[in-house]
């Protein structure tokens, strides 16, 4: 970990050494984020391997503070620029605000506030923060363009078509790219694109909205946040809901510019098509070329949204792209219910918050970890996990470990006893701990080992924060 720099910039900004320094859960960049907590403050501090990058940040986070626009402040800044500080917004996201909304369809009015006030915020990044912003500081380019539309819709074809293993005329496809490419580029724009704002990038911090990680936006269409946001594969947002908040965008947008409605929404079907490709081909880089289950299971419901917006608008003009998705559709189309039950065990972070619900049942058991001694505060166990003896050690001998088992066997063997004899198909049993590496993978392993050794089910064992997945087949009997 690097705490000698972080060190330096805490004391830089507050004179004092923080008391702990705790990583946290890393996203899908090579930059690392870390809390720093201490007597005169808590703030986050950033590693991050590109200069460039972390100057965009930087330089994008003065400019929209000056404009008082609901972005972390940077405090303090590494004299290589490889590390900075920044304010600390606090632990909760959007995504985990709203998370029974997208697990249900169902959103609460609470949700539908937080939702709001995200969106019309929007606006005012996009329009004020482009006054007077010198996008030459945008990385790694100044303006959404050509190139860039290019880059994202090969990267779809590289990164997920062609993994996917479907045939294809890439003469005709190239055709298709450059038609989509001439309508999303027929616009003059002049206001900031964000780029990745979704609902992970957002913080809600005394009940309103404040961004995040916008380092990779530049000058561009508005239409393409409103697209990213609104048309997240996992936010599970209902169509009547999304229309109400195009409309809360376009009220909010309206205060910068005069915006021709119709026109807004007809060119934002595009930018829909657009995004949601992009967003394959980074599910497949991750999911299908790096083998990571939350990038694999993300790529129905994200082709779910693919097919109904092929459904409304058609998209007559890109005829081998859509005929190449409707097959991609039914090639990642969910398996059919199945005829036995099936298990799902998994090991789980609280800090990336709780598992999805796959099996749509909305059912199950979540078992709490972080009261037992956590292995991860030794250094000669950081590198390991609960699979691994020494750490398997460390908890048995301890004593706490065991009855905390005994009493989840109990509770776990009744329902499976039920649904065995009910004729149920899935039950699904999460564990969670701090970071998902030593108790919950632990729990989790021996609740798989007891379910299949017990009553020989079928049990599907994943270690969501290792990438490990393990099949215990069912026995005769229960298959």
């Amino acid at each position: 970990m690097p705490s000698t720099i972080l060190n330096s910039l805490y004391t830089q900004a507050t004179g004092v050494l923080p008391d702990k320094i705790v990583e946290l859960t890393g996203s899908g960049s090579n930059r690392r984020y870390f809390r720093l907590e201490g007597i005169k403050g808590t703030y986050i501090g950033v590693v991050g391997e590109s200069i460039e990058e972390n100057d965009a940040f930087i330089g994008l986070s003065r400019h929209f503070g000056e404009r008082n626009l609901p972005v972390p402040r940077v405090i303090a800044v590494s004299e290589k620029h490889d590390a900075y500080l920044q304010d600390y917004l606090g632990d909760t996201l959007l995504f985990d605000a709203i998370a029974n909304g997208r697990a249900t369809g169902v959103f609460s009015d609470e949700e539908k506030r937080l939702l709001t006030l995200a969106i019309r915020a929007l606006a005012g990044i996009q329009y004020r923060g482009a006054e007077q912003l010198d996008f030459g500081i945008c990385y790694p380019l100044p303006a959404f363009d050509r190139r860039t539309v290019m880059w994202d819709l090969n990267y779809f074809k590289y990164n997920f078509l062609k993994l996917s293993g479907i045939a294809f005329n890439e003469s005709r496809l190239e055709d298709d790219f450059e038609r989509l490419a001439d309508r999303l580029l027929n616009s003059d724009y002049s206001t900031f694109m964000y780029r990745d704002f979704q609902s992970r990038n957002v913080m809600i911090k005394d009940g309103k909205p404040w961004f995040i990680d916008f380092q990779g936006g530049r000058r561009g269409p508005a239409e393409y946040d409103v697209a990213s946001f609104l048309w997240q594969a996992r936010a599970n947002i209902p169509g009547d809901l999304r229309e109400r908040l195009i409309d809360e965008y376009l009220d909010s947008a309206s205060r910068y510019a005069a915006i021709d409605r119709d026109q807004f929404k007809s060119r934002l079907r595009d930018f829909v098509l657009f995004r949601l490709l992009q967003v394959l081909g980074a599910y497949g880089f991750r999911g299908l070329y790096e083998k990571k289950t939350h990038f694999i299971e993300s790529i129905p419901p994200a082709l779910g949204k693919i097919e109904e917006l092929l459904a409304a608008n058609g998209f007559g003009c890109y005829p081998t792209l859509v005929d190449l998705l409707h097959q991609l559709a039914d090639k990642f189309r969910p398996a059919p219910t199945p005829d036995h039950l099936i298990v799902t065990i998994r090991s789980f972070s609280y800090k990336r918050g709780l598992p999805g619900d796959a099996s749509g049942n909305g059912g199950g058991f979540v078992f709490d970890c972080r009261g037992m001694h956590n292995p991860g505060r030794y250094e000669e166990y950081k590198r390991l996990t609960g699979m691994d003896a020494p750490v398997i050690d460390f908890l048995e001998a301890r004593g706490e470990v065991q009855p905390f088992l005994g009493h989840c066997y109990g509770l776990v063997d009744s329902s499976v006893e039920v649904y065995l004899r009910r004729g149920f198909t899935s039950l699904t049993i999460d564990f969670g701990c701090t970071g998902g590496q030593h108790r919950s993978v632990y729990c989790a392993e021996k609740m798989a080992a007891h379910l299949s050794e017990k009553y020989g089910v079928d049990v599907r064992l994943l270690h969501r924060e290792q990438n490990v997945e393990k099949h215990y087949a069912p026995t005769a009997a229960n298959s």
